[in-house]
């Protein structure tokens, strides 16, 4: 309150604040860097690219755990969503280490388990027979990896338009030098486009493809954040065809591993047929698409098969449909 003496003054718009960290000089400066402005929430200049920079710079060590990372990151970055979302999706790269550090170890123990069977060609075979069988054609392969699916797309005419997003900036630097995109023919660099980002948040640059496909990407994210994927890829991005695919528990037995133990080191799940189809079915439902079930990979009686994928697909009738997605010239975004 103002002054207590008159009540009808009203409440003043100032507070005494008192922040408490025991550390070093440093660290407590480039606290108070970040934190005056987001407490004040009033930044009185141009807000771009360069302040996500710092925002990472002086985060460093301390604002990818934080409780109130997101709201940080948005109010120190002007309530520019966009930007927030730039900085999130490098934060959530930096939290992951496994995306950069040990991915290969973890794909390799994956491969090895799964290689006699050739499981992982079978999978991309019927994800982009499944693209094609909706006649898509644009598509964004979200979890894109070092891409594998998205090399596979770019040598079939029938998708105009591709794109790549992975959260890690060194896969993404893979798949370029797997793509060969610098000495691609021009009419193939004009339809491809690679970027970084995160599916667990809103971004502009996934809307505007006929299809989705997330290969193997659910089991790599926290349960708890299972809907905020769902709500950025069927909520916002809404494509009229998405695919995704993901390992069969049950299928683990045969591959001679104990119980409990998972085809990768960074899966933090992985699903029964019966979990799979209850996610699948409960999404579908919530946002307004239909949703069929494809084993892939050799079947067994008891069993099922190695991996299965759920095709969902918007009804004819639903005209949410954007036309053209941002960046949709084909060139390639810089991670």
């Amino acid at each position: 309150m103002l002054d207590e003496s008159f009540p009808e003054w009203g409440q003043s718009p100032y507070h005494t604040v008192t922040l408490e960290k025991t550390g070093t000089l440093k660290e407590l400066l480039t606290h108070l860097y970040v934190l005056i402005p987001v407490l004040d929430d009033r930044k009185h200049y141009w807000v771009g690219d360069a302040e996500v920079e710092n925002l990472l710079a002086k985060g460093e060590g301390w604002l990818s755990s934080h409780p109130e990372r997101d709201l940080i990151a948005l109010r120190y970055l002007k309530h520019r969503r966009p930007l927030m979302q730039m900085a999130l999706a490098r934060l959530v790269a930096e939290e992951e280490p496994l995306a950069d550090e040990n991915e290969d170890a973890g794909a390799e123990a994956e491969e090895a388990v799964e290689a006699r069977i050739s499981l992982n060609d079978a999978r991309l075979a019927a994800v982009v027979g499944a693209l094609r069988q909706a006649e898509v054609r644009s598509v964004i392969d979200l979890g894109c990896g070092e891409g594998k699916l998205v090399k596979r797309l770019i040598e079939e005419r029938a998708f105009e338009r591709i794109a790549g997003c992975d959260v890690s900036a060194r896969a993404l630097s893979i798949a370029r030098q797997r793509l060969r995109i610098e000495s691609m023919p021009e009419k193939q660099q004009r339809k491809l486009s690679l970027f970084q980002g995160s599916v667990v948040y809103r971004d502009a640059r996934f809307s505007g493809y006929d299809g989705a496909a997330l290969v193997e990407v659910i089991e790599h994210v926290d349960a708890s954040r299972l809907g905020a994927l769902a709500n950025t890829v069927f909520g916002e991005a809404r494509p009229r065809v998405v695919i995704v695919t993901t390992p069969n528990v049950e299928h683990n037995r045969l591959f001679g591993m104990p119980a409990g133990a998972m085809r990768h080191a960074d899966h933090r799940f992985e699903w029964t047929r019966a979990e799979f189809r209850a996610w699948a079915e409960k999404t579908a439902q919530e946002y307004g698409y239909s949703v069929e079930h494809h084993p892939i990979g050799e079947m067994h009686e008891t069993l099922g098969a190695p991996t299965q994928m759920a095709v969902f697909k918007r009804p004819e009738s639903d005209t949410k449909d954007a036309k053209t997605a941002p960046g949709a010239s084909g060139q390639e975004v810089a991670s």
